[in-house]
């Protein structure tokens, strides 16, 4: 069986984030001075936390995006989702006006405030929130409409990650990443679904009890197979995938039809092959399937390395000394 144990974790390495690591908190902290700073908004609680994939350990090269979760806890309920949209705007735009092109670089969204970083090449999407009646969870801008708002839990998320990740002796978390990276490599950067739905869905496997291993290879062979049922279920039968944060509820996804067919169908032929390459005793035809798997990083190279002794194509390579062979290649001669 071909576990390739250091090409997996090489290809770990290579989806790192990188410099992103050092400029994603940077700008996060950034945008966060900036409404901790305004009078309006300070009297509203504000309490800005970093959520998202970065939060999480689960984000890879590059990184495009950070999200801010900014928590009103003392926000009065005559307050519009529309007004606070509003002062989020007036004052990010204040504060980071326009770039060298003279693009604004503060942009509203439908439910959140994007601001742009173009030293970094990264945006900070920043979403108020204001409690929900519970006391334990809260509530965003609803997409599409003024005042209207939608439940959500997105610090859990981030607890229950860390939790299933030890449950799992640190395995998670590196299967959720390559998982990520594997939806990008088949479906394409910018397409639908995103790397969210991978990873809720991962969350979802994991939480069945079904997805296990004694590596690195076996586990991400196993969690791909119950990806790709659980795809199946929601593009076939539409079982839509839970949302771990919110008992009954539901993730929504932006996918037209043909989107999630073509995950359906790319996620199935993807555990297939990822299945019978770690059944194969050829190391250089397994490593080329998980290659093809993985694709690129965000720097355009291989995520998966060919094995030593192997070629490119997979193939082994020709010994250069063969055995009884009576000459052998001289060395460097560095000892005489």
């Amino acid at each position: 069986m071909a576990h390739l144990k250091q090409q997996f974790s090489d290809a770990l390495g290579s989806i790192e984030p990188g410099d992103d690591k050092a400029n994603a908190p940077e700008a996060h902290n950034l945008v966060r001075d900036a409404l901790e700073a305004d009078p309006t908004l300070s009297g509203y609680g504000v309490s800005p936390v970093l959520i998202g994939s970065y939060k999480r350990n689960v984000s890879i090269k590059r990184i495009k995006d950070v999200d801010v979760f900014v928590r009103l806890p003392e926000v009065s309920a005559e307050v519009s989702s529309h007004d606070i949209l509003d002062r989020f705007f007036k004052v990010l735009h204040a504060e980071f006006g326009a770039d060298s092109d003279g693009h604004r670089r503060t942009k509203r969204q439908d439910r959140s405030l994007q601001v742009s970083f173009p030293e970094y090449d990264l945006y900070v999407d920043a979403v108020p929130a204001r409690p929900y009646v519970d006391g334990q969870t809260w509530e965003i801008p609803q997409k599409g409409d003024e005042d209207q708002w939608v439940r959500t839990n997105p610090e859990a998320l981030t607890t229950l990650s860390s939790a299933m990740n030890a449950t799992h002796e640190g395995f998670y978390v590196p299967t959720v990443k390559l998982l990520r990276q594997t939806r990008r490599a088949l479906l394409g950067v910018g397409t639908k679904p995103g790397g969210f739905f991978i990873e809720v869905a991962a969350y979802q496997a994991f939480n069945s009890g079904l997805v296990g291993g004694n590596d690195q290879a076996e586990y991400y062979v196993s969690a791909l197979q119950h990806i790709s049922t659980i795809i199946n279920n929601f593009a076939t039968y539409g079982i839509e995938v839970s949302d771990p944060t919110l008992r009954g509820h539901t993730i929504s996804i932006r996918a037209t039809d043909d989107e999630i067919e073509a995950a359906r169908t790319c996620f199935a032929d993807a555990a297939t092959a990822a299945h019978d390459a770690l059944d194969n005793e050829d190391e250089g035809a397994a490593a080329l399937t998980f290659q093809k798997l993985l694709g690129e990083n965000g720097d355009g190279d291989a995520v998966f390395k060919m094995p030593p002794g192997f070629n490119d194509d997979g193939t082994k390579r020709a010994s250069i000394i063969s055995p009884g062979a009576r000459v052998v290649p001289a060395g460097p001669r560095t000892f005489g």
